[in-house]
């Protein structure tokens, strides 16, 4: 358990391109992050755990947390100890009888679980070395990138740099879309 750090749930986003839920697990002891691809149900069960929503029937994390309290099982951590081929790996870690289990997990399940069993949350380093992201460094070369950016557009005392729409504007018939929109009005009544 040495190599491992400790994370929180920092945020659940969701990807604007695939509406696909990602989870943002933060370094608890630098401003280091790992986001990992998670399905919306998961997603739903961490957010719902974490604003401490009630649900009228329990979830099937709920449930997994009710049949080990049921076989005095007690969830002691959960882990994200690999990644291979682009998938993370996760381990449910459970104590039974004094003696410690693991069990294999999708670390989105593991994370549902741990937010239910208020339990910690580790992550491999080498995970974390592999796929972790330093804002510092992201915000830094981003920050590079607009100043060249800015730098390369033209001023506004350029007069050539609304040029590019004055063969459109020129070319508009303003009084065709007013028919246009008589005849849509027409046909609409």
């Amino acid at each position: 358990m040495s190599d491992m750090v400790e994370v929180v749930i920092d945020s659940i986003r969701v990807s604007l391109m695939s509406q696909q839920r990602i989870v943002i697990l933060r370094e608890t002891r630098a401003e280091r992050y790992l986001a990992i691809w998670i399905g919306i149900y998961e997603a739903e069960a961490i957010t719902l755990a974490l604003q401490e929503v009630e649900v009228a029937r329990p979830l099937t994390w709920d449930l997994l947390k009710n049949v080990f309290n049921s076989l005095n099982a007690r969830v002691l951590r959960v882990e994200v100890v690999s990644l291979r081929d682009d998938t993370f790996f996760g381990n449910i870690v459970v104590e039974v009888d004094g003696h410690e289990m693991n069990i294999d997990s999708r670390p989105s399940d593991a994370l549902a679980l741990a937010v239910r069993a208020n339990v910690p949350v580790l992550v491999d380093r080498s995970v974390m070395d592999a796929a972790g992201i330093m804002p510092e460094e992201d915000l830094q070369e981003k920050g590079e990138a607009a100043a060249t950016e800015v730098s390369a557009e033209p001023t506004e005392e350029d007069p050539n740099r609304l040029s590019v729409f004055e063969d459109f504007f020129e070319k508009l018939d303003l009084d065709d879309l007013d028919q246009e929109d008589s005849e849509d009005k027409d046909k609409k009544e």
